[in-house]
């Protein structure tokens, strides 16, 4: 627990540090309006604080800068979001990949840093499936999700197939399964396998197996946009290996996943600090994140990745307001 005057003093540092990039001594922080304390007195509370492992003083100076734990208290307790009016355009409400894309941007362009949204959890239910015939025994097969996705995937087959016979199979699915989930037709074509004849039956079963794994790996897509913006970034650009830690976080894509559905689990805007866990494993990053919805249910999870020193009150802001932007903007393209 810390006092009145260790709290004043833990804030106003880290708020100093977040604006000026520079280690804060007591010199500098007893010139600052409002805080009536000696330098000696500062040091004294700044040694204190060290001690609670909230600052840190770098080898090369004099002065501390916030640790993980130091922003986690400060975000925890000492953030007041202000309220600024932030220009964000509306996103296009025509097509849900558009929609992530152009959120992905918009957070990228107003935070000045990375830009990163988990594409919707889309239910495996179909509206209408189609087979083309590229060659003799090589077939596309067309997957149109309710809200209008397509998923393309390439078949191979033992037997050679008509148009006519094509034109049968893609009828028979989307009479009889249209609207139910592909696990669901898979199941149901077991039973009616004995009914339809072998080519067909098994041109279907292939076509639900292809199906259902095209929709598993579209839910695997991170958007991610402004990874050059770290590059601007004072912190980064005086730590090689940490900038090169991060773009390795961007490029693998799976630890990104992890966090997002972390985040997935929680209401509102949640923020990780890099160092205080495994969570986010580059020890200058923290991340900004909320969920979004379609029509009221929760579908993905979206947010801004920067330094550690960000100023947290604007990106909690610009990631609430791209969440509600894309949460309207996906719940009309579903209309």
């Amino acid at each position: 627990m810390l006092d009145d005057r260790s709290r004043l003093l833990l804030k106003m540092l880290i708020e100093r540090y977040i604006a000026d990039g520079q280690p804060i001594g007591s010199r500098t922080l007893s010139r600052a309006p409002g805080l009536e304390l000696s330098p000696a007195t500062i040091r004294n509370v700044m040694a204190d604080l060290e001690e609670l492992g909230l600052i840190t003083s770098p080898h090369t100076s004099a002065g501390r800068v916030p640790t993980a734990r130091g922003y986690r208290l400060f975000v925890d307790t000492m953030l007041t979001a202000q309220r600024e009016e932030l220009t964000a355009p509306l996103l296009p409400a025509d097509q849900p990949q558009k929609v992530i894309a152009s959120a992905a941007n918009l957070l990228s362009n107003l935070s000045q840093f990375v830009g990163v949204v988990m594409a919707p959890r889309r239910s495996s239910v179909f509206k209408h499936i189609e087979f083309l015939r590229l060659s003799e025994r090589r077939l596309l097969l067309i997957i149109v999700s309710p809200e209008g996705d397509v998923q393309n995937r390439v078949l191979f087959t033992e037997a050679e197939f008509s148009a006519s016979e094509l034109i049968e199979a893609s009828n028979y699915l989307n009479a009889n399964f249209s609207g139910m989930a592909i696990e669901q037709v898979r199941a149901r074509l077991r039973q009616d396998v004995d009914k339809l004849r072998g080519e067909i039956g098994g041109l279907m079963q292939a076509a639900v197996q292809a199906g259902s794994e095209a929709m598993s790996e579209a839910q695997d897509e991170v958007i991610i946009s402004g990874e050059r913006n770290l590059l601007a970034v004072s912190d980064f650009s005086s730590d090689m290996g940490q900038l090169r830690r991060a773009f390795d976080l961007f490029e693998q894509k799976t630890q990104l996943m992890r966090l997002l559905d972390v985040s997935s689990q929680a209401e509102g805007v949640r923020i990780f600090i890099g160092g205080e866990s495994q969570t986010v494993p580059v020890e200058d990053l923290s991340v900004v994140s909320a969920t979004y919805e379609v029509n009221g249910q929760i579908v993905g999870t979206l947010g801004v990745i920067g330094p550690t020193r960000m100023p947290y009150d604007k990106m909690i802001q610009i990631v609430d307001i791209t969440s509600r932007l894309v949460s309207n903007a996906l719940s009309q393209s579903g209309r």
